[in-house]
């Protein structure tokens, strides 16, 4: 038993220390004293960041824009996860591929993709004029409502692909044996799929949100200027003020974030699929 140990503890050392040396350390170094920094003051910086009206803006416009594109890929994803998974064998291999197609593509090919169709002559535009919703031309790019599209296209489908690996998992017969003992449609959803697909659909749904909160190019292309994300700021703060301090005061926020809602939603997820 003790050697079984040993060696267990021997094969994982090589990746222990890989995480170690070129993660862990590095992002401690960089959240405690960054080194580009001559005379670093992460703790000030963190402070004036979170009592800085500006900034505590930019912190709840990231957070709302990251929550919305999570509950609608939720939404969206969890029904097209659960059709792929009913559907004929032949065909799910078909169909995932078809989800797992734009991860193939570039993030900034996606973007400006929906610059074309959100700009104030684009297709969205037009088409709302055609119906007569609007006299004028509307602009929905550089809003926060062209950033939450944006993003919600671009990690969809992540959330697809985790949740069709929980719900592939459910037995089909159980769905059968709930209706046989008079269940109804929404009963055997919500008694039987949802509790066995929770987890897996709660792990797509953290990968969601952490992308979201710590994406770049989609806000920056989509949001403009006007709208400002963390990640946005923090780009600004690394490379136009050169004030490292700073960055490492706002990754600290994002990171925080970023484990707060992660906790939150395992929690729930927990307790879900133990109703």
């Amino acid at each position: 038993m003790a050697r079984s140990r040993l060696a267990t503890a021997a094969l994982l050392l090589p990746a222990l220390a890989l995480v170690l040396v070129g993660f862990a350390y590095p992002y401690l170094t960089m959240l405690v004293a960054p080194a580009a920094d001559p005379h670093p003051d992460v703790v000030g910086k963190l402070l004036a960041a979170v009592t800085d009206p500006y900034v505590v803006d930019i912190v709840a416009r990231t957070v709302r824009v990251a929550g919305l594109a999570t509950v609608l890929s939720v939404a969206f994803g969890f029904p097209v996860a659960w059709l792929i998974s009913r559907a004929p064998g032949r065909w799910r291999g078909v169909l995932l591929l078809a989800v797992t197609f734009p991860l193939l593509l570039s993030t900034v090919v996606r973007s400006f993709a929906w610059i074309v169709l959100l700009g104030r002559d684009g297709l969205v535009s037009e088409a709302l004029l055609a119906v007569g919703l609007t006299d004028t031309p509307t602009q929905l790019l550089y809003t926060e409502f062209a950033m939450v599209v944006g993003l919600t296209q671009l990690f969809l489908p992540l959330l697809v692909l985790t949740a069709y690996s929980s719900l592939a998992g459910v037995d089909p017969t159980l769905e059968d044996a709930a209706r046989g003992m008079g269940a109804g449609g929404a009963a055997v959803f919500a008694r039987v799929v949802l509790p066995l697909a929770l987890p897996g659909t709660a792990v797509g749904a953290i990968l969601v949100f952490a992308g979201c909160m710590t994406a770049y190019t989609t806000p920056s292309l989509l949001g403009g200027t006007r709208n400002r994300t963390l990640a946005t700021l923090l780009y600004q703060e690394a490379n136009t003020s050169l004030d490292w301090s700073a960055v490492s005061a706002l990754a600290i926020i994002m990171t925080l974030l970023v484990l707060v809602v992660t906790t939150v939603m395992s929690r729930i997820s927990a307790i879900g699929s133990r109703a």
